[in-house]
């Protein structure tokens, strides 16, 4: 059971990328979506959710064995918080670029709420902070493809 809870947890080894673990969670999530899912919603809903539940106990068993809060090797978050952040955008290069950059920023800056929700304890403060960096990524991608759309920008 160690082994994959470990295997989910770390992206199937992504992240034990020795730079910028977080960004190599995003990057396989990412084209995951692009390539596997293939703009399917339908797959995509179910990813995210049947990820997001074994993520929660992947990333609490990893925490609790590793013994650090949110260990850098647990990356499902970001592959579930990038997949979120797809969810009804156009399945072109250039959109899942735009929803990655905005995901990869709210990730990081952690604004209100992710950075207060992160403190929930186990693999369920993993999960939150990345779900809800996934919604603001989602919100912003769709008002960026609004306004390309509005101002009739061909990309």
């Amino acid at each position: 059971m160690r082994i994959l809870y470990y295997s989910i947890a770390t992206g199937f080894g992504v992240g034990y990328s020795p730079l910028a673990p977080g960004t190599a969670g995003t990057i396989m999530g990412v084209l995951i979506a692009y390539f596997l899912f293939g703009g399917n919603l339908l797959f995509l809903f179910l990813a995210i959710s049947i990820l997001f539940i074994i993520g929660i106990a992947a990333g609490s068993f990893v925490e609790r064995e590793q013994k650090s809060k949110d260990p850098s090797i647990v990356v499902v978050d970001e592959i579930v918080g990038m997949w979120i952040s797809l969810l009804f955008v156009p399945h072109f290069w250039w959109s899942f670029l735009i929803a990655f950059a905005l995901f990869r920023l709210f990730d990081v800056l952690k604004p209100f709420p992710a950075n207060s929700i992160q403190k929930l304890k186990g693999g369920l403060g993993i999960m939150m902070d990345d779900v809800v960096a996934g919604v603001y990524a989602l919100i912003g991608t769709h008002l960026i493809l609004g306004m390309l759309n509005y101002f009739q920008v061909r990309l």
